[in-house]
């Protein structure tokens, strides 16, 4: 079983920058692939990137390339997002998840390969 929680999301003017972090909790975070998807008022949940279990592969949605780093820190079980270039298409709920592939290399993209979920923080871009 794993809890994640989400902190760091706020208002930011376009252009600014956030970091997300997710918190995890249980003793094999560290091989699990790890996830940010985004969900902005009437639309789907979508992908923003991904990190496997070791960080040595990183997928990101084509929107987000050059402007957001995922990182993880598997000593302190978390998983973080920066955010630069802020765009008002950025404003979202951003969800921190997990997929219990342990050891895998994959990195998901899909809401269905994702076994664990957090609470979501909000992210909101002005322009």
């Amino acid at each position: 079983q794993v809890q994640l929680v989400e902190s760091g999301g706020g208002l930011v003017q376009a252009g600014g920058s956030l970091r997300l972090s997710c918190a995890a909790s249980g003793r094999t975070f560290r091989s699990y692939t790890m996830a940010w998807f985004r969900q902005a008022p009437g639309k789907e949940r979508e992908f923003v990137a991904a990190i496997n279990w070791s960080g040595s592969g990183t997928v990101y949605v084509d929107s987000v390339k050059g402007r957001f780093t995922i990182s993880r820190d598997n000593a302190n079980n978390m998983v973080r997002l920066q955010m630069n270039s802020l765009k008002p298409e950025d404003t979202a709920v951003y969800y921190c998840a997990a997929d219990f592939a342990p050891y895998s290399a994959r990195c998901a993209s899909s809401v269905g390969d994702y076994d664990y979920w957090g609470q979501g923080t909000q992210v909101t871009v002005s322009s």
